[in-house]
């Protein structure tokens, strides 16, 4: 059994999360990734506060165990999501799309354990400096919104600039994965992918078959001119939207349009032409549906494999 210092801290059996993806990571999800040992995440997105409301009474229905809700610090409704955090006492507040800071002080006064998504050194350390608990390491190998560094890279960089805890994200679906990012330093796993054909993941089962059909060079980043790259699935949408990047004649502001509510067609729709399905360089090695209890077991088992005969490749 992986035990680190986010197991401890988190009160959770294994050290990992479940992505705060919108339109997929609800609270049955959650729920069910609690249950099976992890910690899952809400995925508050661009929803108001009694939407999200709703998601956390269903994910307490199912649970008895810690689970988070990530914010996205872009959203409309962003101020009053982080009062309504405060007001159900979650435990776990996942940030992105932005620096928490100043959120953060009135989080931590109620107790909140706070653990932002970061995608370089300088923004790990601003976050630590304010208090976060841990922070998300995530590469540009993941899906949605990505940076520009691999996880590869970025790992150690930030395991060698802060004290508290490194979770990896980011081009991680299997055991081999798993044990990589822990030699990089990292003390916990976040996993998104992967959890996309979890039995209990509600989004429409054509996302779920175009991930269970990908190739190794099926995915595609857009959005690099807008200056938030998203990572999805090749499909006639997104091959548009590259195309779109470059024709000098479409303005930002059209881009933008043509990219609004094309995760939630995906998602909720299951629309092959014009839906955006985001994931990771990994998908391809995202083989069959799983409960997520099973998903995190074959995670975990395969990585004890994997470090324990480690030294057979070196003699």
């Amino acid at each position: 059994m992986i035990k680190t210092r986010i197991t401890e801290l988190l009160e959770i059996e294994y050290p990992i999360f479940q992505g705060g993806m919108a339109w997929i990571a609800d609270g049955k999800l959650a729920a069910a990734v609690s249950n099976g040992g992890g910690l899952g995440i809400i995925a508050a997105m661009n929803t108001d506060a009694d939407t999200l409301r709703t998601q956390i009474q269903i994910a307490r229905s199912l649970t008895d165990k810690p689970f988070g809700v990530n914010v996205m610090l872009m959203s409309p409704f962003v101020a009053e999501v982080a009062e309504l955090l405060v007001e159900e006492r979650i435990p776990v507040v996942t940030t992105g799309a932005g620096i928490p800071t100043s959120y953060m002080p009135r989080w931590l006064d109620a107790g909140i354990q706070v653990i932002p998504v970061v995608a370089s050194v300088a923004t790990a350390k601003r976050v630590v400096r304010s208090g976060a608990l841990a922070v998300i390491a995530e590469g540009g190998e993941a899906g949605g919104h990505v940076g520009e560094i691999s996880t590869m890279a970025l790992v150690p960089q930030i395991c060698d600039a802060v004290s508290v805890p490194v979770i990896a994200a980011g081009g991680i679906a299997d055991g081999r994965q798993a044990a990589a990012a822990f030699m990089l330093g990292a003390e916990g796993l976040q996993v998104g992918t992967r959890f996309l054909v979890a039995e209990e993941c509600g989004i429409h089962q054509v996302y779920k078959d175009k991930i269970l059909k990908a190739k190794d060079i099926d995915t595609i980043t857009t959005g690099k001119r807008l200056g938030h790259p998203v990572r999805a699935l090749k499909t006639p949408f997104t091959r548009s939207m590259l195309k779109a990047e470059y024709n000098a004649e479409i303005s930002n502001e059209e881009l933008e349009e043509m990219g609004s509510g094309s995760l939630r067609r995906a998602a909720v729709d299951g629309d092959a032409q014009e839906g955006a399905f985001m994931a990771g360089q990994v998908a391809a090695m995202v083989t069959k549906e799983q409960s997520a209890a099973d998903i995190i077991r074959d995670i975990f088992d395969e990585m004890e494999t994997s470090l324990k005969g480690a030294m057979k490749w070196v003699k």
